[in-house]
């Protein structure tokens, strides 16, 4: 007998062998996966014994899916932030918005991206950086409450400039470099590990807030601890025009001179980087979170994922923001994942499907250190499986479940999402949140925290709205 019983249908299971079962079947017990394989074979046990049975025939059974670059603060500035490069988006938009907001609009904010990532069939992600006046402790707590997994990174800084632009942050954002770092320790002894679902990380500010020092304090405490830490680097250009002007250090030769590399840490974007520098990130086991959607929305590059890939660096996939990406759809950005590599290279084998589910899945969870735990289908594991519904005119004819996952489906397909054994979302509703009260709560929230900054009151578009 077991809890849950997904019958029939594809699994893809992600296991070392890299199995893809046709016509299969999973069953999950005490919140861990039982046995995967034919269904034929494993009706005998579970078929009509099962406390709750899904007929998945029809459906696809893989490995939930694993965000490794969120902005929970960013979910309600969707469309308010469009035609910019980076740091002028920062500047003028993005950080105005963020250093406006009021706990409450944090909170509805970050309920809003965790709904719409359940939603798309991510259980597990990790946010680059929380800051003190969204009210961390309240978000954590509500994404506990939902089901899902999350590294939440608190955001520590003791600057204000970005690259070679000094004092650009906006101030409503500016901590004090003392007090965010150990607002971070308070937040990794409240809640580090709680159920196995929430940890605490170090989130960095980008070179240019964070000196050298602080950097290092960082770096040492998170492996003291056995946490991780998370930031960006090399997203554009200017980034790699501040640590070699002031260190005369690469982006990633400088992240390593600070100790920022390991496998304990998560660099973002990572867009401007030479061989010596792919070469140091494969040596030291750090894995990058690749975000294509973001990176060609700000103009920002292509970064060298097939090549990091071949040369051994772990890769992993993000979303990145609302303001950047416009959606948290993990499913969506496989696509830009798999068509970026190929334009860029003008090699059509540049990168394949599978290695792009890797990077949403096992890779994902390597990057958060829990892929002893999850990440695939394999019986001693924890369940956390989502279903997706091919029986649909851009999913057929399913001739090739791998190639249709990356390249033809979306998000909206994902019909059930299981995370530690428990149902979290069923035939599409979600179980552990209230979706009508977050979507209209998210309407007032954005239209209050508009007018207070003074920013995205209106739509931006070239054409008459009347």
């Amino acid at each position: 007998m077991a809890d849950i019983y997904l019958r029939g249908g594809w699994v893809i299971t992600v296991d070392p062998e890299r199995r893809v079962i046709r016509d299969g079947a999973v069953a999950v017990e005490d919140g861990r996966i039982v046995a995967v394989g034919k269904r034929v074979e494993l009706d005998r046990d579970y078929h009509g014994k099962s406390d709750v049975e899904i007929d998945t025939s029809r459906q696809i059974i893989m490995p939930g899916l694993i965000n490794t670059h969120v902005h929970l603060a960013q979910g309600l500035l969707r469309g308010c932030a469009d035609y910019l490069p980076l740091i002028p988006w920062l500047r003028d938009r993005v950080w105005p918005l963020q250093g406006n907001y009021r706990e409450e609009e944090a909170l509805v904010s970050a309920k809003l991206v965790v709904l719409e990532m359940i939603k798309s069939g991510t259980t597990a992600f990790l946010e680059t950086g929380l800051v003190g006046r969204y009210g961390p402790d309240k978000i954590i707590e509500m994404i506990h409450s939902s089901g899902i997994r999350a590294a939440v990174a608190r955001h520590v800084m003791d600057m204000t400039g970005y690259a070679l632009e000094e004092n650009i942050l906006h101030e409503g954002l500016v901590e004090l470099g003392d007090k965010s770092y150990k607002d971070t320790l308070r937040l990794y002894n409240k809640y580090h590990g709680w159920d196995n679902r929430i940890w605490v990380w170090f989130g960095p500010r980008t070179p240019g807030a964070v000196s050298v020092e602080l950097y290092r304090r960082m770096s040492e405490k998170a492996r003291e601890l056995g946490t991780g830490i998370t930031m960006h680097l090399a997203e554009v250009k200017a980034d790699v025009e501040y640590t070699m002007t002031k260190f005369g250090k690469k982006p990633v030769e400088f992240a390593d001179w600070v100790g920022l590399t390991g496998p304990n840490v998560v660099l973002v974007h990572v867009v401007w980087v030479t061989d010596e520098e792919i070469d140091i990130l494969a040596r030291t086991h750090t894995t990058v979170s690749h975000n294509p959607c973001s990176n060609m929305k700000l103009a920002s590059g292509a970064a060298r994922i097939s090549d990091m890939l071949r040369r051994g660096v772990n890769v992993a996939l993000g979303t990145d923001g609302g303001p950047s990406n416009n959606d948290y759809d993990l499913v969506r950005e496989m696509k830009h994942a798999a068509l970026l590599q190929p334009l860029r290279t003008l090699d059509a084998k540049a990168i394949r499907a599978e290695e792009v589910i890797e990077m949403a899945t096992i890779r994902g969870a390597k990057a958060l250190m829990i892929d002893n735990m999850v990440g695939s289908i394999e019986v001693g594991k924890r369940a956390d499986i989502i279903t997706i519904d091919y029986w649909k005119p851009h999913l057929k004819p399913m001739n090739n479940p791998i190639s249709h996952l990356v390249y033809a489906a979306m998000g909206s397909d994902v019909r059930n999402v299981i995370v530690d054994g428990k149902i979290i979302m069923r035939d599409r509703r979600v179980l552990t949140l209230d979706e009508e009260k977050i979507l209209e709560d998210a309407d007032k929230a954005a239209a209050s925290l508009y007018e207070r900054a003074g920013i995205c009151v209106e739509p931006d578009t070239i054409w008459k709205i009347i």
